[in-house]
């Protein structure tokens, strides 16, 4: 049967979500997919925690909801991997000063190496690196990609130079560019046509403001699997956004007709195929989830417990984060812990509760200082992109 949800109405209830925080109608209950059986690491992420990830394919590992731990930072060994194509070879990362990245649409072109770039200026932003589909296994119709929980998400620190200084040494933008457009450094066999797999993404061009070229992630050169050793990084933005192995930045006036953006990660109607017209995955939205009670169908001793997780957003800052242990029916103000990071980073939360013998469902809700709520509910949508209701990321647990 047909949807009588226009396109219109979708894009409408979808920026309504993103901006608002509001609840919007969808299904009610838990989803509660099963546990992924966890397969061998790659080669690429052969330096990952086997025991704190869960393998879905070679380029989709997630991190298990019990790993993200309390100090505020997402470890390298343990953060999620996503690739939309297979890496380039790990020489480049040998050398990472000698990478070279062309950037157009300015007044004065130019192809620079990380070397120049580093002589050219320095910033260092904290913030949530989420993949677009975080949440997709709580979807019922089982949307095609890696069936991603909450571990396709963290908290990361990277290091580089703000674009904004690269784009005024090059004598600004061209007049009539509203879009930054970002290649990646994946290569293709020959024959195939670039569009259907390069991976680049076009963002509005403003965004040049906060993003920085980053060689560093969490202290460390990144890795080849996360983008070593050059990636754009946007705050605030979804991790397709965040362009690996960049070797092009170009001001554009139109977006780009690759289909990672012309038809990919455009959130439509189920059934519907993607297009220009839907909403992109742009910025995130706002969201939380509590990380311990880690594991549904737990069965914890009664007495005190350290109810704790995070939150965060697009870079609208968290006023406030709610928790709920009886799937919702009443709200409790949680603590804020450890440093606060800026807009683009999450908080971390905390809530002491003593838990008597009995079944309890454990969610949490982010508030933002704009006043947007985080919603119960999921939005239906093909790929199952940016679920932020609170009601499928609760923890069931059984108390004895």
């Amino acid at each position: 049967m047909k949807s009588t949800v226009s396109e219109v109405d979708l894009a409408r209830r979808w920026l309504v979500t993103v901006s608002a925080g509001g609840a919007v109608a969808g299904l009610a209950g838990i989803g509660v997919p099963g546990r992924a059986q966890t397969k061998s690491l790659p080669p690429v992420a052969a330096f990952k925690d086997a025991d704190a990830t869960i393998v879905h394919s070679a380029n989709g590992i997630e991190t298990r909801r019990s790993a993200f731990g309390t100090s505020g930072i997402t470890d390298v060994d343990v953060l999620f991997l996503r690739n939309n194509a297979s890496p380039p070879a790990e020489s480049i990362v040998a050398d990472p000063d000698a990478w070279r990245v062309e950037i157009d649409g300015v007044v004065s072109p130019r192809v620079l190496t990380v070397a120049e770039l580093k002589r050219i200026g320095l910033a260092s932003v904290a913030m949530v690196l989420p993949c677009s589909g975080n949440g997709r296994g709580f979807f019922p119709h089982k949307p095609s990609g890696s069936p991603w929980t909450v571990g396709a998400a963290g908290n990361t620190l990277w290091s580089g130079v703000p674009m904004r200084d690269v784009v005024r040494l090059l004598g600004g933008v061209q007049g009539g560019m509203r879009y930054m457009t970002s290649t990646g450094g994946e290569t293709f066999p020959a024959g195939i046509d670039p569009k259907t797999v390069v991976v680049e993404r076009s963002v509005p061009w403003t965004e040049m403001e906060n993003a920085i070229l980053a060689w560093e992630l969490n202290g460390r050169p990144i890795p080849l699997a996360h983008g070593g050793p050059l990636r754009l990084i946007i705050p605030g933005y979804y991790g397709v956004n965040n362009i690996k192995y960049v070797k092009r930045i170009a001001f554009t006036p139109d977006e780009t007709a690759a289909n990672i953006q012309s038809s990919s990660y455009r959130v439509r109607e189920i059934g519907q195929k993607g297009n220009p017209s839907q909403p992109s995955m742009w910025q995130m939205n706002l969201k939380s989830f509590v990380t311990h009670p880690s594991e549904n169908g737990q069965t914890l001793r009664a007495g005190p417990l350290q109810v704790h997780g995070v939150a965060f957003s697009g870079g609208t800052p968290i006023r406030a984060v709610e928790v709920s242990a009886d799937g919702g029916r009443t709200w409790h103000a949680a603590q804020f812990f450890g440093p606060d990071m800026g807009p683009y980073a999450w908080r971390q939360f905390v809530l002491p509760v003593t838990l008597q013998p009995g079944s309890y469902l454990i969610t949490s809700r982010a508030i933002g200082a704009d006043g947007s709520v985080q919603p119960e509910l999921r939005i239906e949508n093909e790929r199952g992109y940016a679920h932020n209701g609170w009601r499928d990321h609760a923890v069931a647990v059984t108390v004895t």
